[in-house]
């Protein structure tokens, strides 16, 4: 996400849903007491575990935690306990399934195809900490195959006639727009309840998130279909989340995330890409550009139905019509620029609704304040981190503010502004 919430590899027309998240945290105080995160360099790497007799390798039992449990009691009813409770052991199945990626290229079981991928993940894991400055730990340096699509599935909701998404709160991580689960059928049950209430929703399957380094969130199979430079992205993305963290602040968060990647993107395919990576994502960014424009657009025209004193049946036919509008404006991107490319197709002519659109700017309204900010700070990504870091730390009115005065270093000069600024230099 992002960037919005789409990932797509040029190399298929499969829409692929990446939105990082940040609801599953809530426990990570409790939860890190249970689970001892293996160290970084030698040591602490747990063997694989043997194969039974179909060649099938044994899971480890996952720890009951009934601390967690207990403390979801304490805040709430049987459907918070249910909810935190599908969220630790979800996680901790994916703790137990991680192994070393040095260990598993040595594996006999490992095919010549993953262990090539696995060995390009760990030169673009040492690129981001060695050149890039990104937290040099143990996250995206262990493989898990879970065995299923995605890992987790994210519920957007909306009103009918708004686009301010419905949140969920919670003890540690904040106010945040989705809710998260590691059970496609728990998501899709929590859908159809709020469906059933009249909300727009939205389910989006994920195939990474982060848990911002409070534990050693590993390398998916659910991302290993994507081309090396799609892949780089993700983890420049995800490890970005880990140099500041606002609880409730997922547009400043994604943002800004979203920056560190893209200003790690065109480092590392300058030092490490080659001509047809650059080519490639070049076309995949120009194309996410397209996409963001266009939804925004007409996220902007719905915003103002819904503010209008409209009465409430003629603002559901004008949305009906503002949607189809926003299609038919798609298909002719598609025709005219994208040349038939359809890799968007799933998002646009499923169900698109409210919950979608507002999912969009959740990602990418702050990024040009961050742009800013880097250049303020001449480009040196150290400086930049430590400056967002106490940005971060700010108090909601005086980093609000901070934001806003970045917001107009952001905008492009007047022509009477650059006019007036030669003069002013004699030019």
């Amino acid at each position: 996400m992002l960037r919005w919430p789409l990932r797509l590899s040029n190399d298929n027309n499969v829409g692929v849903v990446v939105i990082e998240r940040e609801a599953q945290i809530v426990w990570k105080d409790l939860a890190k007491n249970l689970v001892r995160p293996s160290r970084v360099h030698g040591g602490g790497e747990r063997p694989l575990p043997r194969p039974d007799a179909q060649g099938r390798r044994r899971p480890r039992p996952i720890p009951v935690v009934f601390p967690v449990v207990l403390l979801a009691a304490l805040l709430g009813g049987c459907s918070t306990v249910g909810y935190y409770a599908q969220s630790v052991h979800g996680e901790l199945q994916i703790l137990d399934a991680s192994r070393p990626i040095r260990q598993v290229i040595k594996d006999p079981h490992c095919t010549p195809a993953l262990a090539h991928k696995l060995a390009e993940i760990l030169a673009i894991r040492a690129y981001a900490s060695q050149d890039l400055g990104l937290p040099d730990n143990a996250c995206y340096r262990n493989y898990a195959d879970l065995g299923r699509p995605y890992v987790t599935w994210n519920v957007f909701a909306t009103p009918k006639l708004s686009l301010a998404p419905k949140t969920w709160c919670f003890p540690i991580a904040g106010c945040v727009a989705y809710r998260g689960y590691f059970s496609e059928r728990e998501a899709g049950a929590e859908a159809a309840r709020l469906r059933r209430k009249g909300y727009d929703v939205y389910v989006g399957g994920i195939p990474a998130y982060s848990t911002l380094g409070y534990f050693n969130d590993p390398v998916l199979n659910t991302f290993m279909g994507y081309p090396d430079w799609a892949v780089a992205e993700l983890i420049f993305h995800e490890l970005g989340h880990q140099v500041a963290y606002v609880p409730g602040e997922t547009v400043f968060n994604e943002s800004m995330a979203n920056t560190i990647e893209r200003e790690g993107m065109k480092r590392w395919l300058a030092a490490d890409g080659t001509a047809a990576e650059r080519r490639e994502y070049e076309v995949a960014r120009r194309r996410r550009q397209d996409f963001d424009d266009l939804v925004l657009k007409y996220q902007k025209r719905l915003a103002a139905l819904y503010a209008s004193p409209l009465p409430a049946e003629r603002k559901l036919a004008d949305k009906k019509a503002v949607f189809k509008r926003l299609v038919a404006a798609y298909q002719r991107l598609k025709a005219s620029q994208w040349h038939g490319y359809s890799g968007y197709d799933p998002w646009f002519l499923d169900d698109l609704n409210n919950a979608k659109i507002a999912s969009i700017a959740l990602y990418t309204q702050l990024v040009p304040e961050f742009r800013a900010l880097l250049a303020q700070q001449h480009g040196n990504l150290p400086a930049f981190y430590r400056r967002i870091r106490a940005i971060a730390r700010m108090r909601p009115k005086a980093r609000a503010a901070v934001m806003a005065s970045l917001a107009k270093a952001a905008q492009p000069p007047t022509p009477a502004g650059v006019a007036l600024a030669a003069a002013r230099h004699g030019g």
